[in-house]
């Protein structure tokens, strides 16, 4: 059995992990060659390895979340055990149990769970800027974050829930399909944001999309290991 860790150097016994760093995934020819991936890192980590993983063009084998951010959404929708409970079961030659993740494409980037401009893209803004000192790791500055836009999360969510140029994807609330400018689930979505420089927030991620129209859709899937 061979593993391939993304991000972190990981051993485990009676098991052979080969271990690079994120830097060097664009060089490797050779992932039919492992059985699992190892990806180390919050949902962002998670996202930017999927993308670049993806430009390969070759079949990806099912992932192992080692879930080591402050956030960990995706570990927390697939209740992913702990990285030595997963390793241990493979190592005693048990099957794994495999959970779908949804990819989903927005324009030229990707993302898993999560997209918008609305309170999500403020609060990610400012729990980054946040992410210094005691604050570096943990929940706190999300949740500092949470309570000092809270004033205008109130005024502005039902003005941003009305307009065209604003949206909100959250797909853990497949229930919710689509209410005012959120949407909880995502087949193929068209948006004009009248702007051709815009922040959007992906999985926790803030990028910038040079673009005033955007096209969201429903790519494919990965296999997760819980």
């Amino acid at each position: 059995m061979n593993i391939l860790s993304i991000g972190k150097q990981i051993q485990f016994n009676q098991l052979h992990i080969t271990s690079i760093e994120f830097s060097d995934l664009a060089e490797i020819q050779n992932l039919a060659e492992y059985d699992y991936l190892i990806i180390s890192g919050g949902d962002g980590s998670i996202r930017r390895t999927v993308k670049q993983l993806l430009t390969l063009n070759l079949p990806l084998p099912p992932f192992i979340i080692n879930a080591t951010g402050s956030f960990n959404v995706i570990a927390k929708i697939h209740k992913i055990p702990k990285l030595e409970i997963l390793l241990s079961s493979l190592s005693n030659q048990q099957t794994p149990h495999i959970k779908k993740q949804y990819i989903y494409k927005l324009n030229n980037e990707i993302f898993l769970f999560s997209a918008g401009n609305m309170g999500d893209l403020q609060h990610i803004f400012l729990s980054e800027t946040l992410r210094f000192g005691l604050l570096q790791k943990g929940m706190m500055k999300y949740i500092l974050s949470a309570l000092f836009l809270l004033p205008i999360h109130l005024i502005m969510t039902p003005f941003m829930l009305m307009s065209k140029t604003r949206f909100f994807i959250f797909t853990p609330f497949y229930f919710i399909q689509k209410f005012g400018s959120f949407y909880g689930k995502v087949d193929e979505i068209s948006i004009d944001l009248h702007n051709h420089h815009n922040h959007l927030q992906l999985d926790g991620d803030i990028v910038t999309i040079e673009e005033n129209s955007i096209v969201i859709k429903l790519i494919g899937n990965i296999d997760i290991i819980t």
